[in-house]
């Protein structure tokens, strides 16, 4: 299989394979998911033909992001998705406590997306601040 892509496009593909990698693989310690790591490995390895050396290093034999790449901002967009995730997930659970967890129906899903908004509302307000748990 061959694909053409520009220089742009070629480094746009880099970003969404190491954030992808990244999501799948970061939390796994030593039960990582090899394919990723290895097709991860594999692109970045193209970036010597593409004139991109910035972006890659060769540690023991394989092709990584370089440090230089992995500090140039892409972490900097994992981080905002991690927040968002956090503080969608975050919403939803608070709101589902309020109902008392029951089943969501049809009847009371526009409860449960008044009371996620509220919370996302005081989230983007507030940030955490105004959690407290009582013991």
């Amino acid at each position: 299989m061959n694909i053409e892509l520009t220089d742009m496009e070629f480094r746009r593909l880099l970003d969404l394979v190491y954030a992808g990698n990244w999501i799948l693989n970061s939390t796994r310690g030593e039960k990582r998911i090899e394919d990723f790591d290895k097709l991860e490995s594999k692109l970045f390895s193209y970036c010597l033909k593409a004139g991109m050396y910035t972006l890659f290093e060769v540690n023991d034999g394989e092709v990584l992001p370089s440090r230089e790449y992995a500090e140039g901002g892409i972490h900097e967009a994992i981080m905002d998705y991690e927040d968002t995730v956090f503080y969608e997930i975050l919403a939803e659970e608070l709101a589902r406590r309020d109902m008392n967890f029951v089943p969501i129906s049809p009847e009371n899903v526009s409860e449960l997306a008044t009371r996620i908004d509220e919370y996302i509302e005081e989230f983007e307000k507030n940030g955490i601040d105004n959690i407290s748990i009582d013991k």
